[in-house]
């Protein structure tokens, strides 16, 4: 019995039609896509002539030696590229954790690199069980979509979700390496710290970051028109804090981040009066259909509790009406 043409365009797409198209649409060449596929170029060419029959539109279009894609099918393109590697990350994930506990989260490199990786290992030893899989990403990630159970985020509280966990805040600090400090001039004021060469995110201006520049430092300390022996950019917090670790200038770094180089003395307040406040803090934010496993909740209480030390470092005291508990 033959389907109508609606009934047939109602109908789910075959999803084995979609990498087929994907490959095609890649390469613009049904022999590429078939040689990558390992099947027949014929084969190859039944599959996408399926899957315009089923969408109900031409999806390429077919030239002598060469095909390009319709506005449908690059429509159609965007969809196809966003959902297959999703769907094939999950079906790893389940495949590499079949039977065993894992935890995935995403933050950001920085916080990554500089918190959250160097106190990974005491989790690790108290929970052998327990995977851990980091996505260190500058782009926040939507947790109904990504295969992530936990994000941890850097932003004021009036950006965060519902639930967000206020792990802790920053003040912004002026530090440089001990011998940096001891090479040069005692710096007794703001107006000493022009003496040297000044590290920056090169983006901060231009960013919604503009709080972390020396500028702003330099404004609030009444040195309006104040410019260093010389700049040095980077992108990236971990880098300014690596270059100030090898006394190549000062930064202005993030309390909360450099905690630990400042209590075992790889780095040094060099004006530690001067601090200034920052809007932003650190937050844990858990994927809801993710909270109630115990692995999850194992791992949001070791990071909330090391949290605590980090608070107790930088002498914060948190504000109780900003602190959520996970229930």
């Amino acid at each position: 019995m033959q389907h109508s043409q609606t009934h047939l365009r109602s109908r789910p797409i075959s999803a084995g039609h979609l990498r087929a198209f994907e490959a095609v649409a890649r390469h613009l060449n049904f022999r590429a896509a078939a040689e990558e596929m390992a099947l027949t170029q014929s084969a190859v060419s039944r599959q996408i002539q399926s899957l315009e029959e089923e969408v109900g539109v031409s999806l390429f279009l077919r030239h002598t030696r060469a095909v390009e894609l319709t506005s449908a099918g690059a429509q159609l393109l965007l969809a196809v590229q966003q959902s297959l590697p999703r769907i094939d990350g999950a079906v790893r994930q389940i495949r590499q954790s079949a039977g065993r506990k894992s935890v995935s989260l995403t933050t950001f490199a920085s916080f990554a690199s500089m918190w959250l990786i160097p106190r990974l290992e005491a989790f690790q030893r108290d929970n052998p069980e327990i995977d851990i899989r980091i996505d260190a990403t500058d782009t926040a990630l939507d947790m109904d979509l990504a295969d992530i159970d936990i994000a941890l985020r850097y932003g004021p509280g009036d950006s965060m979700p519902a639930g967000a966990v206020r792990l802790f805040g920053e003040t912004l600090t002026p530090v440089a390496s001990p011998w940096l400090i001891k090479s040069n001039p005692a710096i007794k004021e703001p107006a000493d710290i022009a003496r040297f060469a000044l590290i920056e995110a090169g983006d901060a201006h231009r960013t919604h970051l503009e709080w972390l520049t020396w500028r702003r430092w330099f404004e609030v300390n009444g040195l309006h028109r104040t410019q260093p022996k010389r700049w040095l950019y980077f992108n990236y917090a971990y880098q300014m804090v690596q270059a100030a670790l090898t006394g190549q200038g000062l930064v202005l770094a993030r309390s909360s981040l450099i905690a630990e180089s400042l209590a075992n003395g790889d780095l040094v307040e060099v004006l530690p009066h001067h601090r200034m406040d920052s809007p932003m803090a650190y937050w844990l934010i858990v994927g809801p259909r993710n909270a109630q496993r115990p692995e999850i909740r194992d791992f949001c209480d070791w990071l909330q509790s090391q949290a605590a030390v980090t608070r107790e470092t930088i002498s914060e005291v948190p504000d109780p009406d900003t602190v959520d508990q996970l229930d």
